[in-house]
């Protein structure tokens, strides 16, 4: 693919490295034109190349590399005690004590005027080296240099949907880039792309294939597959970033012969051991099995009367030898329920299920746990599993692919849902219990901890479908890195990166960035209900889409109000899964916030929120004014035209007239369905069908 084409379209995304014009900046930067650096590892080398391409790119000038210092200004980089004298003499102790295995340390070296990258792994070094990139990219001043950086979260992952036979599971941007033809891809040119992608924002693993494991992908962990996958491994490997794989819980009987999966069975147990030594055999680093069982129609311990920490426990008792971890999908509820039946409530599932296990799981299981109780929806609450099992590995999964949220046919930029789900006060141990300290160990102590999501890319050449979709990717990358990162910085951060640093696109995209998440919630589902959409593809307006179906996904309007009781006094419970403060205001429909109104009470049309609005006219109004920001996206996108390329404008564009036209649909099939349903009328007068 040329270069050319690339920067049109944007393949390139954040690691796009637009020349730097002459002036105060590129003088700064041009001294460091030559990088110096001694160590041969392989991540080493992929830091070292990035380096000089990058930089090459920003300056217009080919970047030297050399094993020597021969004096100057140069860049040095390498792990303490790798051989860099420069390095070396740079960071004394006190620094290298503060730098943990992923972190990084970048400093001025006065004396040379030398810029100075160092690590105690080479991991840390590729993070530093990518981290001066984005220094240089933004045009920040690196005359004063005095940085260190460690990771807040340990595993920082990205979990592909993606299946053998090239599609993606929810994905909005074209085909596998992993998979295709009932094969695993031999051309790793794009992996290798995403690999940088994922490396330049500080992601850490990956598995590559769907958590709905289907016949040809349970055979990944065989002799059959297991050679192309180790040479994916290879790619990931040169990034720091190590493979992991989903796998079928039923394998013994699907694939092994066996006549039984049951956990406790000696025979299914010695099959994950041989079979755990012959993936570690292939690929030594491996990371480990990401499991999705009992969910869904999916098969899991419940088959043989075992439980979830049954199930875990046997897989990472075939993977401790090497190092390996299990992580456990915790999104397991009644896929089968009665819409009849006002009990049962789907909410509730993940806490019920796993909250009396805690403290059975061995030490290398991690419970993967949903950011909601329920699915990705634009709004709703945080889930009270997190932070609830004390003696327990937890990770946080968001959804960076737009499922729930314009499917990257709309703008939605989610890092602001993520930071109010990571700032979250849970009160699991009192005060000072955030989200964001439960899934980084710190509050309990964990050994395991971190971060997952659902990938949004595929085959189409800008990777995300929706060019904008980028900022969700990189957001993700950086959340993780550090969750302490506005949306703002995050937001600038990419921008520049990606588009340069021309401060009319700067503020108009950072706006239209930051007023997206606002903007959707408020032509689609009102005051925390969710769903409402069509069956199965999730795309579009359905406000009964799901209503008298099986998945547990209800609004309960009738003629008289709308929402789902979830309290303690009479409803579900669901409210009581909550700690302190957080249950009392849930539970009382006088405290409980709009926005999560309908999700915690059902109540009449005539109902007065905290804004002073009734939720029906609540209802018309945001869907109205939805619409009217929709094409304010429009008109502010046209006022960049010239100061972006032309197929990048125009695409964009495209994008967001559909989105315009499609949020006018949303708008009046909520209204007129809500207006029919009630027979009140908007107080505005306004059009409703």
């Amino acid at each position: 693919m040329s270069d050319t084409k690339t920067k049109q379209t944007g393949y390139h995304a954040w690691l796009e490295f637009h020349p730097i014009a002459p002036g105060e900046r590129y003088d700064q930067y041009a001294v460091h034109s030559r990088i110096v650096c001694t160590e041969k590892d392989e991540v080493i080398r992929t830091a070292v190349q990035e380096l000089s391409q990058g930089i090459g790119k920003l300056l217009g000038k080919e970047i030297r590399v050399a094993e020597s210092d021969a004096g100057g200004a140069v860049i040095a980089l390498g792990t303490f005690g790798g051989g860099n004298a420069l390095v070396d003499r740079t960071f004394g102790e006190e620094t290298r004590s503060a730098i943990k295995p992923e972190g990084f340390a970048i400093k001025i070296d006065q004396a040379s005027g030398s810029i100075v990258v160092g690590a105690s792994s080479t991991s840390g070094v590729l993070y530093g080296a990518f981290h001066l990139l984005r220094l240089f990219s933004t045009k920040q001043a690196v005359n004063e240099l005095d940085v260190i950086e460690n990771p807040v979260n340990m595993l920082r992952m990205i979990n592909q949907w993606d299946n053998i036979d090239g599609s993606i599971e929810r994905g909005y941007a074209g085909k596998s880039i992993f998979f295709e033809n009932n094969r695993i891809t031999t051309d790793l040119t794009r992996v290798r792309d995403y690999a940088r992608l994922l490396a330049s924002s500080g992601l850490n693993a990956i598995s590559i294939n769907n958590v709905n494991v289907h016949k040809w992908e349970s055979k990944f962990i065989t002799g059959e597959y297991l050679p192309d996958v180790a040479k994916v491994a290879a790619v990931f490997r040169s990034f720091s970033i190590k493979l992991f794989l989903s796998v079928n819980y039923a394998s013994p009987l699907e694939i092994g012969g066996l006549s039984t999966a049951d956990p406790l069975d000696p025979a299914v147990r010695e099959w994950w051991r041989a079979k755990a030594a012959e993936v570690y055999a292939a690929i030594p680093d491996f990371g480990g099995f990401l499991v999705k069982a009992d969910s869904e129609n999916r098969p899991g311990p419940f088959t043989y009367d075992r439980d979830h920490a049954d199930g875990s426990n046997m897989l990472a008792e075939a993977l401790k030898p090497y190092g390996g971890i299990v992580i456990w999908r915790c999104f397991v509820y009644n896929c089968k329920q009665d819409w009849r039946d006002r009990a049962t409530d789907r909410a509730r599932a993940a806490y019920d299920h796993f909250k009396p296990l805690d403290g059975r799981f061995m030490d290398n299981v991690i419970l993967q746990v949903k950011n909601g109780p329920m699915d990705f929806q634009v709004r709703e609450p945080v889930s009270p599993l997190i932070g609830a099992m004390e003696t327990t590995n937890q990770m946080i999964e968001f959804q960076i692919t737009q499922e729930y949220t314009g499917q990257q046919r709309h703008l939605c930029y989610l890092v602001p849902q993520w930071k109010e789900v990571l700032d979250f006060e849970t009160y699991a141990k009192g005060e000072g219990s955030s989200i964001k300290r439960i899934v980084d160990g710190s509050l309990h102590g964990n050994k395991l901890s971190g971060f997952a999501a659902v990938s949004n890319i595929g085959d189409d050449v800008n990777w995300t479908g929706h060019l904008l979709a980028q900022a969700n990717l990189y957001g993700y990358g950086r959340l993780a890195w550090n969750p302490d990162l506005s949306a703002e910085e995050i937001a600038e951060e990419w921008i520049r990166m990606t588009f340069g640093g021309d401060e009319k696109l700067v503020s108009v995209v950072m706006s239209m960035l930051m007023d997206s998440w606002s903007i959707y919630e408020a032509y689609t589902s009102p005051l925390g209900v969710g769903w409402m959409v069509n069956p199965d593809h999730h795309y579009g307006p359905n406000v009964d889409g799901y209503e008298y179906s099986k998945w547990g996904t209800y609004h309960f309007a009738d003629c008289h109000g709308i929402g789902v009781d979830r309290t303690k006094a009479t409803g579900t419970g669901y409210a009581a899964q909550y700690k302190g403060a957080n249950y009392d205001t849930y539970e009382s429909v006088e405290s409980c916030p709009d926005e999560l109104l309908l999700f915690f009470h059902h109540v009449p049309y005539t109902h007065v929120l905290h804004s002073g609005q009734t939720v029906i006219q609540h209802i018309y109004n945001t869907h109205f004014e939805g619409v009217e920001r929709a094409e304010q996206l429009v008109a502010r996108w046209a006022s960049l035209e010239g100061s972006v390329g032309e197929l990048v404008h125009k695409h964009v564009g495209e994008r967001l007239a559909e989105q315009a036209g499609h949020a006018k649909e949303w708008r009046d099939m909520i209204n007129t369905y809500f207006f029919r349903k009630s027979g009140i009328a908007d107080a505005l007068g306004r059009k409703i069908y």
